[in-house]
């Protein structure tokens, strides 16, 4: 069986927040060097730039951790973003303190933080950044401003709060929107989830079902079995040719209702005879087909093998009995010819199944798969390809449908290596 694949919205937030620091890295960099040589205002360039390499440290460390294979935890994001709140506030606390109009950074934070984190974190970082903020008021180094500046200071200041909300908007709105892309990638997620979990919970629902119904079966068709081996024996049956023939047909028929029940006990667990039977992708294909030719008596059916002898597999009945489900809609759809082709492709089996039927319409190939989709009109209609579906996902494998110039074509492509390795038995 397939592990659900994890659920990456962490790490894909993580690495958002690994770019924005990249962006406050830059733009404290340039901002130094324009304050530092172009404005003439002296500044504490070793502690500062102790800070920016803390954040290049910081980052690198982020993107090793981005990239491992556990999922990012709220946790390590509000760890992250108290960090950068910290190193914000120590550059603040270099130039200026509060007054420094760069000081709005914090909203940034505090955004972010309320769009990634959970509520008891969001409301926390908001909390340490007030702190931050009032603590700015009395403890900052001041900057020793030059007389042509301090002459012009609220002017000065203006343009420093307009670069600094240019700025904080327009990374706002690049990193929320891309946020909100993985959120709601977060929300199909657990909604595709969500909806395979109900639908195994619907096949094990079918299963119990299906095993009741062989043990009731049972009975009968043993009772039925004796009364008809009784009938053969009988002087006025047994001397009538015709009826002596139709009691062999019925005795046929009866067998393999016999064969099927044991089979669906099998497919549960309940029966497994002398346990897994390994054989070749080729020749259990060609007996599969066989044994469906003789029982389904197709009018025309062409089948290609194009496998090898060196594929092993183990032999399952729920997985032929699955490749059965497709043979048998493919022969309703199209009565007088269906064609198989089985290959291997990389690591895979892929078979396909062909009709000359009239072909899917558009709405059953969008709901392809799905329980109760049918065009048959009858009761539990499209339960076969349901179980197909999902059986074949379990295995990690595909089920594809598409019309063709004439007729359609299902495609199931199944992984070598889960049939090789047992995970097939016992489906």
């Amino acid at each position: 069986m397939t592990t659900p694949a994890r659920d990456t919205t962490g790490n894909k937030n993580l690495l958002l927040l690994i770019q924005l620091r990249w962006h406050a890295v830059v733009g404290q960099v340039v901002t130094i060097l324009i304050v530092e040589f172009w404005f003439r205002i002296p500044l504490p360039l070793l502690e500062m730039g102790s800070v920016l390499a803390f954040l290049v440290t910081l980052n690198l460390v982020s993107i090793w951790r981005q990239q491992s294979q556990e999922a990012v935890t709220n946790t390590e994001l509000f760890v992250e973003l108290l960090l950068d709140v910290a190193a914000l506030t120590v550059q603040l606390h270099l130039s200026g303190g509060a007054t420094n109009p760069f000081i709005s950074l914090y909203l940034l934070q505090v955004s972010l933080g309320a769009v990634l984190l959970e509520t008891w974190s969001a409301w926390t970082l908001a909390v340490v950044a007030s702190g931050c903020f009032v603590w700015l008021t009395s403890a900052f180094r001041p900057l020793a401003l030059p007389p042509g500046l301090a002459d012009n200071l609220f002017s000065l200041h203006i343009k420093g709060m307009f670069v600094c909300f240019v700025l904080a908007a327009g990374l706002l709105v690049f990193f929320i929107t891309r946020i909100s892309r993985n959120l709601r990638a977060r929300d199909a997620h657990l909604a595709d989830l969500r909806q395979k979990s109900a639908e195994e919970d619907h096949i094990v629902r079918m299963g119990l079902l299906a095993s009741g119904a062989a043990h009731e079966l049972g009975t009968p068709l043993a009772t039925l079995s004796v009364i008809l081996n009784d009938w053969r024996r009988m002087p006025s049956f047994g001397g009538d040719p015709d009826i002596a023939e139709e009691m062999a047909e019925m005795q046929s028929q009866l067998d393999r209702c016999k064969t099927i029940v044991s089979g669906i006990l099998m497919s549960s667990g309940e029966a497994r005879g002398e346990g897994t039977v390994r054989t070749t992708a080729g020749a259990f294909f060609d007996e599969l087909v066989a044994e469906w030719r003789v029982s389904r008596s197709p009018a025309t059916l062409e089948y290609s093998n194009g496998l090898g002898s060196g594929e092993a597999i183990i032999s399952d009945p729920a997985l032929k009995q699955v490749i059965f489900n497709v043979f048998d809609n493919a022969l309703e759809a199209s009565p007088d010819w269906v064609g198989v082709a089985v290959r291997r492709q990389a690591d895979e089996l892929i078979v396909d199944v062909r009709d000359a039927g009239p072909g899917f319409a558009e709405q059953m190939l969008a709901e392809f798969g799905k329980p109760y989709r049918s065009s048959k009109n009858r009761p539990g209609g499209g339960l076969g390809l349901f179980l197909v579906v999902n059986v074949v996902r379990k295995l990690g494998g595909r089920v594809l449908a598409r019309n063709e110039v004439k007729g359609a074509c299902v495609t199931l492509a199944l992984p070598l290596p889960a049939l090789s390795s047992g995970d097939a038995h016992g489906l």
